[in-house]
């Protein structure tokens, strides 16, 4: 089994994530893609982020239909806040016959050296990179294993401004998968009068 690690807050899942997803899913051998959704990634604020119980239900929601795409809560069983060389290690012995591929964008990739055991994670795991705009390839860590996709499709869509929308009242209808804004609407989530509104 071959499985891509897509990690992230999912604060909330929207069609860029899907997109990448996608991209990934037929462009490779990926056997499956999984969705980590972290509950605390240390490099945002807590404060931000609905509970992660809404962030994991609006995901499944958005690919219940989807065998390929699975929504992983791996994060919740392991210490907080969520590291993600951590969770790779798990994973790995877990299931260590699986091949595991970290799947991250651009700009995460150029920080990995900052990361927990970054360096390690360089040395010992395969990375594939999709493009983001800000960074480019030359700004990437040299690695064996680092694969860089330059056709991967460019996603400007982000969880932020779907936030900022809804704090304005506006509509998120076609930025996130339609399950996804029913569940934001039926819930009040990041609304101007949400505790959670981030």
């Amino acid at each position: 089994m071959k499985v891509g690690l897509l990690f992230g807050s999912f604060n909330p899942l929207h069609w860029g994530h899907l997109i990448v997803a996608r991209y990934w899913l037929n462009e490779t051998d990926l056997d499956q893609l999984w969705l980590v959704v972290s509950p605390h990634n240390p490099h945002k604020r807590l404060e931000e982020l609905v509970p992660v119980q809404h962030r994991l239900a609006m995901a499944r929601a958005a690919v219940a239909d989807e065998a390929a795409l699975q929504v992983s809560a791996v994060e919740m069983a392991l210490p907080q806040p969520s590291y993600t060389i951590h969770t790779l290690r798990y994973l790995q012995s877990a299931q260590p016959d699986w091949q595991w591929i970290l799947l991250l964008g651009a700009d995460a990739a150029a920080a990995l050296p900052t990361w927990k055991e970054g360096e390690t994670i360089l040395a010992d795991w395969e990375i594939w990179v999709y493009p983001r705009r800000g960074t480019s390839e030359k700004a990437l860590p040299t690695a064996s294993r680092l694969q860089f996709f330059a056709q991967a499709p460019l996603i400007e869509l982000s969880a932020t401004q779907i936030r900022h929308y809804r704090r304005q009242g506006k509509s998120i209808r076609y930025l996130v998968p339609p399950a996804v804004e029913a569940y934001i609407l039926a819930h009040a989530l990041y609304s101007a009068e949400s505790a959670h509104s981030g």
